[in-house]
This record gives C-alpha cells, sequence and structure tokens, in this order.
C-alpha cells in the first residue's frame, strides 16, 4: 500500500451526496478594530436569537486571535471519528510537521450534542526536511494546504476543521448555541468572531460539514445557494482544489484563496470578481473602466457567483461580507465605536449591543470591508494593485484606504 493511501474503511454517518434538505441559514460576526479581544459570550447570544433559521444539523464558530502564544504556529483543529483516525493522522503529522503542543480541545456534555467526535488541536510548524524534500515546488501555506487535502481526502474518520495560524473553529451537528457551549467558547478571546446556524440544503448534517468552512487563515459562514456550483468547482479543481464536500461555502472558500493567496489580488477586488457587474453595467461605464471590468469577466468568467448568497470572509486582516448583486439574502451591519457587528437579523445585533448605530443593510454585490485598524493603516500606504482610478466599488469602515474613491460607506 502506497504511502498516500489508506485502507477503505465504513463510514459512520451520510456524506455529501446522499441527502438533500431545503432550507436555509443565519450568520453573525462581531469584530473589533483595535485587536482588543473579547469572549465568545455575545456572538453565541447574538446566533441563538436566529434559532429559527436553523435545524440543529449545523452551527458553528469561527475565531481570531484566540492563540497568542502560538500565533506563528499554524493551529490545527482535526475532528476524529475513531482511534484508528487519531493515529493514522498523528503518524502523518509528526512526518511532515514540528508539533510543539497537541491536546485535546476541552468540551462540556451538553444534552443535545449526540456521539460527538474526538476534537484535538495541533500547533504545528512544517518539517524543513519535507517541505524541501516532497513539496520543493509550494511555499508554506501551499504545502500545509496539501497536507490538509491528504488528511481530510485520505483518511478515513478525521477531517482538519481548521489550519490556521492564531485561529481556529469549534463546529459539530447541533444548535450553534449548543455547539458554543460544547466547546466553551465563552472561556476563548478573540478580535473577530463568527458563527453560523446551518439549515442545510444539499448535504447531511456531519461534524465536518458544519460551517464555517476553513482552509489556512480563511474562514466563510454563508447563508443561500449558488447556482454556478458546478461551474465555480470545475474552475477551481484545475489548479488543485479538493470539493470533497461539495458545498458552496467549500468552494467559495476556495475561490478567495485561489484569487487572493495564489492570484495576487485583493480581497475587495477578488469579492468584485465572484459579484462582477452585468454586462449592461459595463456597457454604460466610461471607457476605460469599461475595458478594465471586461477583462476581469472574460479572465474569471468561472469565478462568478450566481444565485441567493450572503457571506461573511474571515481573516488574518479582518472581515468581508458580500451579498449576491440583487440582495436576495439579508445581512445587515450595524457600529459602535471600534465594534462591528453583522447578523442576518438586525435583532441579533441589537441584542448584544443596545446602542449599536448606523445600522444599515449590506449593498448588492458591493463588497463590506472591515479590516483590522493596523492592516488599514499599512495598506493605505501601499500602491494598488491596478490603476487607482480602476480599483472596485467597496465600502469601508474604519481606517480607509487613502485611494478608496468608489465606494467609501
Amino acid at each position: 500500500m502506497g504511502y498516500w493511501q489508506q485502507a477503505e474503511r465504513p463510514r459512520r454517518s451520510l456524506r455529501e451526496g446522499e441527502v438533500r434538505i431545503p432550507s436555509g441559514c443565519a450568520i453573525a460576526a462581531i469584530m473589533d478594530r483595535t485587536g482588543a479581544r473579547h469572549n465568545g459570550k455575545d456572538i453565541c447570544r447574538s446566533i441563538a436569537l436566529m434559532h429559527d433559521r436553523s435545524n440543529g444539523l449545523g452551527g458553528g464558530f469561527a475565531a481570531y486571535g484566540i492563540y497568542p502564544e502560538y500565533a506563528e504556529l499554524y493551529a490545527f483543529h482535526v475532528l476524529y471519528e475513531s482511534h484508528e483516525a487519531r493515529m493514522a493522522t498523528e503518524s502523518f503529522l509528526n512526518e511532515h510537521f514540528l508539533c510543539e503542543k497537541q491536546e485535546r480541545i476541552p468540551t462540556t456534555p451538553v444534552k443535545g450534542i449526540k456521539n460527538p467526535p474526538d476534537s484535538w488541536r495541533y500547533f504545528l510548524t512544517p518539517h524543513p526536511s519535507r517541505h524541501d524534500l516532497e513539496f520543493g515546488e509550494f511555499d508554506e501555506a501551499e504545502y500545509t494546504m496539501q497536507c490538509v487535502f491528504h488528511i481530510n481526502a485520505r483518511i478515513n474518520g478525521a477531517f482538519v476543521a481548521s489550519s490556521g495560524k492564531n485561529m481556529g473553529a469549534f463546529k459539530g451537528v447541533g444548535y450553534p448555541e449548543e455547539i458554543g457551549e460544547y466547546y466553551r467558547i465563552d472561556e476563548y478571546k478573540a478580535w473577530l468572531w463568527t458563527a453560523h446556524g446551518r439549515f442545510p440544503t444539499n448535504t447531511p448534517g456531519w461534524w465536518g460539514g458544519a460551517h464555517p468552512f476553513t482552509l489556512l487563515n480563511w474562514s466563510i459562514v454563508h447563508n443561500g445557494e449558488i447556482s454556478s456550483y458546478d461551474t465555480n468547482r470545475r474552475y477551481v479543481e484545475q489548479f488543485g482544489y479538493d470539493c470533497a464536500l461539495q458545498t458552496d461555502t467549500e468552494v467559495i472558500t476556495y475561490l478567495f484563496d485561489l484569487l487572493v493567496r495564489r492570484h495576487g489580488f485583493s480581497q475587495e477586488m477578488a469579492a468584485h470578481i465572484m459579484a462582477a457587474p452585468s454586462w449592461d453595467a459595463i456597457d454604460r461605464m466610461e471607457p476605460s473602466l469599461a475595458a478594465f471590468e471586461t477583462a476581469l469577466r472574460c479572465t474569471y468568467s468561472d469565478c462568478l457567483v450566481n444565485g441567493p448568497f450572503s457571506v461573511i470572509l474571515g481573516s488574518e486582516e479582518g472581515l468581508l461580507a458580500l451579498n449576491d448583486r440583487l440582495k436576495l439574502r439579508a445581512l445587515m451591519v450595524g457600529e459602535k465605536g471600534s465594534m462591528v457587528y453583522l447578523a442576518s437579523e438586525q435583532a441579533s445585533i441589537e441584542l448584544v449591543c443596545p446602542d449599536v448605530e448606523n445600522v444599515r443593510s449590506i449593498e448588492g454585490g458591493v463588497p463590506f470591508v472591515v479590516q483590522l485598524d493596523e492592516v488599514a493603516r499599512k495598506k493605505s500606504a501601499a500602491p494598488f494593485e491596478n490603476q487607482p482610478d480602476l480599483k472596485p466599488s467597496a465600502q469601508f469602515t474604519g481606517v480607509m484606504p487613502a485611494e478608496n474613491k468608489r465606494g467609501e460607506a
């Protein structure tokens, strides 16, 4: 048997492609632009208010800044369905990474949580010898991503829930408030929290398939159902991405990773490509801008995301929220000082911040960007990757980019 192969064993639960349940979802986020960290109580209260948007088949949270003592190491959160899966995964990790620390993720028994997997976390750095020997053509991030794909696809009963630095995903089968209690998120402190209450449309409720979906430092929570899934999936698979979960959220995450990390676009430009203006709108633009938008749509036509959706992207820079162009899914935002709140329903914002200000709905097709103040200041001094007058329309809050001429909030 080859090194990259594992013996096939029966799955313990249904997987993608085996079930369909028509439905909807709830999403929420809380961020402090200063980088000050807050515990998970408010995000849990916010998402819990939208209980009826979920059906108990999935809930979860992503948190940024929770591991400051291991900030330079990859933090793998891994879910195991068997002892054999853990042994196989740890053998693989020990051959490909140097492990600073490993431990079970603390949990608390919750009545609504049935048959949970064994949850572990590992703080890792790529093994120098393996990096040079086996993946010499990859940088550290690409190497780590390929290792995540291997575990998820080749080791039965193991799933990497998150793999970024100084962040982690806590997710599973249950209502989000149950998952929050199970993983004791009130004991963690983060400068950015995102949350998801799942009501799956095309996939079963299993722990690995719950949101947030993550890859490296990216995390996505998503409400909606995109009609362009097959086109988007075929496109990212050409670049080595493994769409094993067959979900909209997975392919959107891979599109962001491809466009930003590999192709070098800003996050707002990547979002602009995915929600590009219609051809009618392009025809009405002045010539130089129309030429630019035409080139983007022709080059990245398979990245266009169609259908009703609202997504919140989390990263080490902050968050980005995006609605489909026709605004077919609700997503609200409000602010108070350095705090920014997003949720599918306004009441979920007002519950945790009764005196919230500047409450409004995210504009369809226009990225809403919230960056850490430190990140925004650095970016304001950096040149735009294209001509300043061709910068994509985006709404920013907090420290404004110096060249943001086309869409200030």
